[in-house]
C-alpha cells in the first residue's frame, strides 16, 4: 500500500517536510560521500557578496547551478559543491558608507581606515544567514559549511602568489594611462566594470569656434593661400564634454576628407563639407573646400590662456592634426584633442608630443591652473605631478571652478558664448558610461595605474575560448569572442581600502620595486619591521610592514592600493585552496572546472577574470563548459528596481508557490540565454499546468492503486497487450533518451519542456483513454497492466525530475519506490538516472497515436464551436 495523496496539495508544506528529511538522513552529503571513487564533477560556484538580501535573480543562477550536479552525480559522477563568499570591493565599501552618511574618502580617512575595514568585514557577513537559508529552501546544493572566503589571509596569500608569479613573466606594470575613473569613489574601474554601467543620459552638445592664427608658421599653402588674415576664420569642432575645452592642445582632422570653407552669419567657418547639413543653421555660402591634410600645421588661439606647466604649453600644441580616427558621421569633423581625458587623446597627445593639462582634480571638480606635464614625462614627473594635483594654483579662474564636471558645463558654454566662441549648443541624448556600484558618471582621466598585460596573450586568449562549450553557443565568438578580440591591459589597482593589497613595496629613495608573492617571503626580507604572526593582511596593517631596500639605504613600503575585486574572483580557482602552499592534490583534481554558469554581463566580469588568469598562469582555460543567463525583467517586461516598485521577494514566491514551482518557471519558460518575464502569477501558471497536471495523475494512480492493492512486486510478469501501454512505454524510453541529451547538451529548459509534453500525453491521453481499464471492477491482466504502465511512467518521471523539481520527485520516489522496495536507494538523489531502452520505441505506434490525437483535438475544436 502506498501513503494515500491527496489532490489538494500544499507544495510550500511538502517541500519542507522534505527539506527535514534530506538533513536527518544527510542526503547531499552522502550523495558526494558514496560516489568519493567516481570521476569528478567539478562546479566552480561565482561568489556573491552577502551585504544585501538575495533577489529572483540570484535565484535564476543559483537553480541552474543547482540543476547540472544534480544530474551529473546520479549519472555516477562525484560532484562536491564548494560555495564561496566575496568579500571585497567598491560593493561593500559604499554599502558601508552609506551607513555611516560618507559622501567621500576623505570621510573615510577622517574615520580612520581600521575602523572602516572593520566595518566593512562585518558589513560582509549581515545577510549571510538569509543566504543560507534560501539557498537550502530553494534546494541548491551547495557546501556552506567549507566555503572560500576572499576576506581570509590564506586567500590573499594565494592572490599575493599569482600577482607574483604575473611580475615575473613581465605581465604587470605601471602605466600612464587614461583609465576609467568614479570621481566619487575615488578609483579607476576596469572595462569589466565599465561594460556593466552604461546608461541613457542626455548631456551638452556644443559646436565651439577655434581661432586660427596665421601670425605663426604652419599649414600647407593650399590652406595659407586660402586664408587672409584680415578676415577671422574658425575650425569648428564638436563636442558632448565642455568641461575638457579649457584641457584642448590640438584640433584633428581626416587626412582624406574634403573640408569646407563656409560663411555664414557674417563669419567664416571651417567643417567636413560631408557634415554641413548637420552642423550649420539658417544661411550659408561655400566659398572653398580644401583636403583635411593640407589644414595639417595651422595654429589656432588656445580657447583658455595657458596654465602652469613643465615646458612651454605651445612649442608643439595648438595645431592641427591629421588622424584616421575622425568620423565623418557626426559633428564637424574636426575633434578636439585633450590627452588628459581620452585614450584616442593620449595616444595622439604621446606621438605628436603633444603638452598635457590637467584642469579637474580626483573628485572631477574644475581646478584653474592645475600643472600638467610634457608627452614624454617619466612617471617620477608623473608622480610629482599628482602631488600637487589639487594645490592652490590659481593663476587664471576658470569658468566652473570647483564645480563638479557636469555642473561646470553650463558655466563653460556661458563663458564661450559670452567670448563669441560659441558657435550654438543644444542637448543630446546618448549611452554614457556610470559607475556601476554609485551610479556617477564616469571620467576618463589620465592617471597613474597599474595594469596586467592581457593584450600580451591575446592570441592564447581566443585560443583558449575555442576549447570551451557555451550555452548558448552564440555568446562563444559573439559577446564572449569580440571582448577578446577587443582586449586591453586590465587596469587592476584600486585607489580604495576594502581589499586584497596590491603586494608590491616601492623604496622610498631609490623609487625601486619588489612584488611580494607570499608571507613567507615577506618574513625573509631584511630589516623587516612591523610584521606580526598574527598579522591582519588588509589595510592598514600591512601598510606598516617596511623592510630594506636591496639597492640603496632606503625603506620598502607598500603601495596603497588594492586590487580591484574582480582579481579575488577571478583568482578562486586557486585561491579557495590556497594554493600552492597548500592542497596541491585538490587544486590538480579540481582544476579545471567542469561547469560554471552566471548571468551573460559576467562574460565582461568574472568569466573573464578567470579565463585571463587562467590563461596566463597556466596557458589553459579554467572551465570546460559554461551557460550564460539572460535577465530577468518584471511581468511587463520592464527592469525591476525598488524605485519602480516591482521587485518580487523571492521569499514570497516561495512560501506562496514553493521552490518547484519557482525551479520550474526559471528553467522552462525561457531559453537560458533569454531575458525571461518574472512574476507572482506566472510562477503560478506555471505549477497549475506542469506541477498540478502531474501531482493529480500521481493522485489518481496512487487512489486507484491502494483501492486494488496494487502490488508493484508483481510487475516483473506483466504483458502488454493494450496499444496504449505499448504507446506509453515506448514514449517513455523515447523520453529518457531526449531528456538525457538535453541534460548532456547543458540544455535544462529542453530537458524540462520535453518532461512537460510527456505528462501532458500521460494525463491527457493515456489516462483518460485508460479510465474504464483502472475503474473495472475485476483485476484481470489489462488492468495490471494499465497499474504497471502508470508506475513505470511515475517512477521514471521522478527521477527524471530529480534535478529540476527536487522535492516532489522525492516526495514521489519515496510513495512509490521506498515504501515497497526498502532496499533501493534511500533517496531519489541517490538512485542512478534512467537508462532509456530504445528497442522499446515504436515510431509507427508514436506516429498513429499522434493522429488520433490530432483527430480528438479537431473533434473538441469543433464541438465548441457549436
Amino acid at each position: 500500500m502506498f501513503e494515500p495523496v491527496s489532490s489538494r496539495v500544499n507544495f510550500p508544506e511538502l517541500e519542507k517536510r522534505i527539506f527535514s528529511f534530506w538533513r536527518e538522513k544527510r542526503i547531499f552529503e552522502r550523495s558526494v560521500e558514496e560516489r568519493k571513487e567516481a570521476p569528478l564533477f567539478v562546479l566552480y560556484e561565482g561568489p556573491p557578496t552577502a551585504n544585501a538580501s538575495p533577489g529572483v535573480h540570484h535565484v535564476l543562477s543559483r537553480v541552474f547551478k543547482d540543476v547540472i550536479p544534480r544530474y551529473k552525480t546520479m549519472k555516477g559522477y562525484c560532484a562536491p559543491r564548494k560555495a564561496g563568499w566575496d568579500t571585497h570591493g567598491l560593493p561593500v565599501e559604499l554599502e558601508v558608507e552609506r551607513e555611516l552618511g560618507f559622501s567621500s574618502k576623505a570621510d573615510i580617512e577622517a574615520y580612520g581606515v581600521s575602523q572602516f575595514n572593520a566595518r566593512c568585514r562585518e558589513s560582509v557577513f549581515r545577510y549571510l544567514k538569509e543566504w543560507e537559508e534560501l539557498t537550502e529552501r530553494i534546494g541548491f546544493w551547495l557546501d556552506m559549511e567549507h566555503p572560500y572566503i576572499t576576506l581570509e589571509n590564506g586567500y590573499v596569500e594565494s592572490c599575493w602568489w599569482v600577482i607574483k608569479q604575473l611580475w615575473d613573466k613581465g605581465l604587470i606594470y605601471q602605466g600612464y594611462k587614461v583609465t576609467p575613473h568614479c570621481p566619487r569613489c575615488g578609483t579607476s574601474l576596469s572595462s569589466p566594470e565599465v561594460a556593466l554601467g552604461y546608461e541613457e543620459a542626455e548631456d551638452p552638445s556644443v559646436w565651439v569656434k577655434f581661432k586660427i592664427d596665421l601670425t605663426q608658421p604652419g599649414g600647407g599653402e593650399a590652406a595659407r593661400s586660402l586664408l587672409t588674415s584680415d578676415v577671422p576664420t574658425y575650425l569648428l569642432a564638436w563636442t558632448t564634454t565642455p568641461w575638457t575645452l579649457p584641457a584642448d592642445v590640438a584640433l584633428a582632422v581626416a587626412p582624406d576628407a574634403q573640408y569646407a570653407i563656409v560663411q555664414a552669419g557674417g563669419e567664416r567657418l571651417i567643417l567636413a563639407q560631408a557634415l554641413i547639413y548637420q552642423a550649420i543653421e539658417g544661411e550659408y555660402e561655400v566659398t572653398d573646400t580644401i583636403l583635411g591634410s593640407d589644414l595639417a600645421g595651422l595654429r589656432y588661439e588656445p580657447l583658455y590662456q595657458r596654465h602652469i606647466i613643465y615646458g612651454e604649453l605651445d612649442e608643439h600644441g595648438y595645431r592641427v592634426l591629421t588622424g584616421d580616427f575622425v568620423s565623418l558621421n557626426e559633428g564637424t569633423g574636426i575633434v578636439h584633442i585633450a590627452p588628459a581625458y581620452g585614450e584616442i587623446d593620449m595616444d595622439v597627445g604621446n606621438r605628436e608630443g603633444l603638452p598635457f593639462i590637467h584642469v579637474v582634480d580626483l573628485r572631477g571638480h574644475v581646478v584653474s591652473g592645475v600643472s600638467g606635464t610634457g608627452a614624454n614625462a617619466t612617471m617620477e614627473d608623473v608622480r610629482r605631478y599628482y602631488e600637487n594635483l589639487g594645490s592652490d594654483y590659481r593663476e587664471i579662474k576658470l569658468p566652473g571652478d570647483g564645480l563638479f564636471v557636469k555642473d561646470a558645463d553650463p558655466l563653460i558654454i556661458e563663458d564661450l558664448e559670452a567670448r563669441g566662441l560659441l558657435y550654438r549648443s543644444g542637448r543630446i541624448r546618448h549611452t554614457y558610461p556610470f559607475c556601476w556600484r554609485c551610479d556617477t558618471p564616469l571620467l576618463y582621466y589620465a592617471k597613474p595605474s597599474w595594469y596586467i598585460r592581457t593584450t600580451a596573450r591575446k592570441d592564447r586568449l581566443i585560443a583558449g575560448n575555442e576549447e570551451i562549450n557555451w550555452y548558448p553557443e552564440h555568446i562563444k565568438r559573439g559577446r564572449f569572442g569580440d571582448w577578446l578580440e577587443n582586449n586591453v591591459d586590465w587596469a587592476f589597482s584600486r585607489e580604495r581600502y576594502w581589499g586584497t593589497p596590491l603586494p608590491i613595496w616601492r623604496c622610498d629613495l631609490c623609487g625601486d620595486y619588489n612584488c611580494i608573492g607570499s608571507v613567507e617571503e615577506l618574513k625573509g626580507k631584511p630589516g623587516l619591521a612591523g610584521l606580526e604572526d598574527s598579522l591582519d593582511l588588509h589595510r592598514p596593517f600591512v601598510d606598516g610592514v617596511t623592510f630594506a631596500c636591496p639597492k640603496c639605504q632606503g625603506r620598502m613600503r607598500r603601495l596603497p592600493e588594492v586590487l580591484d575585486a574582480w582579481f579575488d574572483s577571478g583568482a578562486m580557482p586557486v585561491a579557495q585552496w590556497h594554493y600552492p602552499f597548500e592542497n596541491r592534490e585538490l587544486f590538480a583534481a579540481f582544476f579545471p572546472a567542469d561547469y560554471i554558469c552566471e548571468a551573460v554581463d559576467q562574460t565582461r566580469g568574472w568569466f573573464y577574470t578567470l579565463h585571463a588568469l587562467s590563461t596566463l598562469l597556466f596557458d589553459r582555460p579554467c572551465f570546460r563548459n559554461v551557460i550564460c543567463l539572460g535577465h530577468i525583467l518584471d511581468a511587463k517586461g520592464e527592469k525591476m528596481s525598488k524605485s519602480k516598485g516591482n521587485v518580487v521577494d523571492p521569499w514570497t514566491i516561495l512560501d506562496n508557490h514553493g521552490a518547484d514551482a519557482l525551479r520550474w518557471y526559471l528553467l522552462t519558460s525561457s531559453p537560458a540565454g533569454s531575458v525571461r518575464r518574472f512574476s507572482m502569477d506566472l510562477v503560478g501558471e506555471a505549477l497549475r499546468r506542469f506541477l498540478l497536471t502531474l501531482w493529480n495523475t500521481y493522485s489518481f494512480f496512487v487512489t486507484y492503486a491502494n483501492i486494488d492493492k496494487f502490488d508493484p512486486h508483481s510487475v516483473v510478469d506483466v504483458t502488454y497487450e493494450s496499444e496504449l501501454d505499448r504507446w506509453i512505454l515506448s514514449e517513455l524510453n523515447l523520453l529518457i533518451d531526449e531528456v538525457t541529451r538535453a541534460m548532456e547538451g547543458y540544455n535544462p529548459t529542453d530537458a524540462g519542456r520535453r518532461i512537460q509534453r510527456f505528462v501532458e500525453d500521460l494525463s491527457n491521453w493515456y489516462v483518460r483513454r485508460s479510465r474504464r481499464r483502472f475503474w473495472k471492477s475485476e483485476s484481470d491482466a489489462d488492468k495490471l497492466a494499465a497499474y504497471t504502465s502508470l508506475y513505470h511512467c511515475l517512477v521514471t518521471l521522478a527521477k527524471l525530475l530529480a534535478p529540476l523539481t527536487p522535492f516532489v520527485a522525492e516526495d514521489i520516489y519515496q510513495n512509490l519506490v521506498r515504501s515497497s522496495f526498502p532496499e533501493e536507494a534511500e533517496s531519489v538523489h541517490l538512485a542512478d538516472y534512467p537508462v532509456a531502452d530504445l528497442a522499446k520505441v515504436d515510431e509507427q505506434l508514436a506516429q498513429d497515436t499522434r493522429r488520433a490525437s490530432n483527430v480528438a483535438s479537431t473533434g473538441r475544436w469543433a464541438r465548441s464551436l457549436l
